[in-house]
């Protein structure tokens, strides 16, 4: 076994008391997103970046904590056991992407196996399946996760992975997690049942808290919230899972690299602010569409379906709500006139974004499967920043009713 393989990271999460040898406590997640302690010798305020591949060790015999970054790097470490702590997690995994952290899961898959996943996933995660079920002799069951009777049934001996989004990306559809985890596990103890929470953020739901196996997120989004760096991150409570996901990431080399380690540590401690900002303008946005006679998709809204299923497991809305015009030029034309909403994937950025789905991020999923999905063609995603609520509404009222939309009226305040 080569030296970097018997890599032994220090333990996570870190710990929530800043007092050594007092009390433990724990403290609100606002707090224990921004106190974080640095091993530092020199008890820098910020974590050092360890630029390095290689660490030097005192003999040839002995070998130190680390040893090559691949394996383990200081900035990353601390990383780790700081979202380890604020995710709830005994161990969380930092890697290149949200894409890295969805390979690192399906490599616990095993030629034969099968996988139970919603059927409104991200656009990427849908290729990756579809990757698998192509070329790896997979089988990928993608049903209606809402109704917790279609992922039951399709429970066999051979279920290795059951894939959970909510709310979804982007129709906003929202799953019993802690029904549908408690169900999978009485039926096959072995299934690995695995949330993406980007969505949601740790500070907007907390999955692990419902027993499921994994977490992951893209940290690309809110978790950085700056879009200046691709991030993805794994956090799970069982110690040998934590081991076979730290084992591919360290064979494959996708660990999250120094630098970027630093400016996620950096994006995370504003987080709070941040998510809870975006979510008040999200809510605003929302209902001022809503308000003008759309059909708007966010559950912070009364009106959504599961709103009452949503608010049973998270502490917030999040901030990505869609909504539909009913003609794909129109939709067009009211995502090209926005001005404050810049056209782009992704969301969980500082500024607001505008999208429209089927011709952007899930593009690569085929128009056939899309009709069958149920997934509108003319459907706009709405990623919402932290500028001033106002502007954004009278940015995207001008671009709904210089397309045709609506009329002036439908936005006036009263």
């Amino acid at each position: 076994m080569a030296l970097e393989d018997t890599n032994n990271l220090p333990p996570s999460p870190a710990p929530s008391t800043p007092r050594p040898g007092g009390p433990v406590r724990k403290y609100k997640i606002e707090t224990e997103i921004v106190y974080s302690e640095s091993p530092d010798q020199y008890r820098s305020s910020s974590v050092p970046i360890y630029q390095t591949a290689t660490f030097k060790q005192a003999s040839g015999s002995e070998m130190g904590e680390y040893d090559y970054t691949r394996s383990g790097n200081p900035t990353r470490t601390h990383l780790e056991r700081h979202l380890a702590k604020i995710m709830g997690a005994n161990r969380v995994l930092a890697v290149a992407s949200g894409m890295s952290a969805m390979d690192v899961i399906a490599r616990i898959l095993r030629p034969g196996d099968e996988v139970i996943a919603g059927d409104d996933l991200y656009g990427g995660t849908n290729r990756l399946l579809k990757y698998l079920s192509t070329n790896g002799d997979i089988t990928v069951h993608h049903v209606d996760t809402t109704v917790v009777e279609r992922v039951t049934e399709k429970l066999t001996e051979k279920t290795a992975l059951v894939l959970l989004e909510s709310p979804t990306n982007p129709l906003i559809k929202i799953c019993d997690i802690p029904t549908i985890t408690k169900l999978v596990k009485a039926k096959r103890p072995q299934t690995v049942v695995a949330v993406d929470n980007t969505m949601m953020s740790p500070l907007g739901m907390s999955p692990l808290d419902f027993g499921v196996d994994i977490v992951y997120e893209s940290a690309t989004k809110f978790l950085s919230g700056h879009h200046d760096l691709m991030a993805g991150v794994i956090a799970v409570n069982d110690e040998e899972l934590g081991n076979r996901l730290f084992f591919t990431i360290n064979a494959t080399g996708c660990g999250l690299a120094p630098f970027d380690c630093w400016l996620l540590m950096r994006g995370v401690k504003t987080l709070a602010i941040r998510f809870e900002k975006a979510q008040s303008n999200a809510q605003h946005v929302a209902e001022r569409l809503e308000a003008a006679g759309f059909k708007v998709r966010f559950p912070g809204l009364k009106s959504h379906p599961q709103y009452d299923l949503h608010w049973s497991m998270a502490t917030g809305a999040g901030a990505v709500l869609s909504f539909e015009t009913g003609d794909v030029e129109t939709s067009e034309k009211i995502v090209e006139g926005a001005r404050l909403w810049g056209i782009s994937v992704s969301f969980g950025c500082v500024n607001s974004l505008i999208s429209m789905p089927c011709k952007m991020s899930h593009a690569s999923i085929d128009p056939k499967v899309r009709k069958e999905r149920a997934l509108p063609e003319d459907l706009i995603r709405l990623c919402v920043g932290i500028e001033d609520p106002e502007d954004l509404v009278d940015d995207l009222a001008h671009a709904i009713v210089v397309a045709g939309a609506a009329k002036p009226e439908a936005f006036a305040t009263k």
